[in-house]
């Protein structure tokens, strides 16, 4: 199933609604769907444990609005798992963005999941952003990438310059 497609078992409208609301409530100033599902929007849809919304935080002390938005959600019925907090029984993990990543959320595609304004990492992030943790997963993420998403190489050639991380 790719990512904008509707489907019955992942609550991601909810996901996206959410980030969306946790904006208006002035917690965080601005968010985007990042990782797995978000590399699901360019290529073969893969099987994925949790989606991660990476914000960029209106406190920037040490926890990074991270017990507001815990709080807000548990309100509106999502429990907390370990770093994750449950919609549904669907693992999302809040994560406070930085250099590439916050850069990622600025530049995010606005994109409509089920009626819902979302934005989601661009293909060229989220190479870079595999580049720069450089897993196995990342390694083969980075891989279907390149094949099949239409990459502007330019693009990701700057960013991964101007973040000095390796060529591909």
């Amino acid at each position: 199933m790719a990512i904008n497609e509707p489907s019955f078992n992942l609550p991601l409208a909810d996901v996206l609604r959410a980030a969306n609301e946790l904006v208006a409530a002035g917690l965080i100033a601005d968010w985007a769907l990042g990782g797995a599902l978000a590399a699901i929007y360019y290529v073969e849809p893969f099987t994925t444990y949790d989606a991660d919304i990476f914000f960029i935080p209106k406190d920037q002390g040490l926890t990074a609005g991270i017990p507001a938005i815990y709080a807000y959600l548990q309100a509106q019925g999502w429990q907390v798992e370990r770093e994750h907090l449950l919609v549904r029984g669907f693992p999302v993990q809040f994560l406070a963005a930085a250099g590439l990543t916050e850069e990622a959320v600025r530049e995010a595609e606005r994109i409509d999941y089920e009626g819902v304004p979302a934005k989601i990492f661009g293909a060229e992030h989220i190479v870079a952003i595999a580049a720069s943790v450089g897993r196995a997963k990342d390694k083969a993420r980075i891989e279907q990438m390149l094949q099949q998403a239409d990459l502007d190489k330019t693009r990701l050639e700057n960013i991964l310059q101007r973040h000095k991380l390796p060529m591909l």
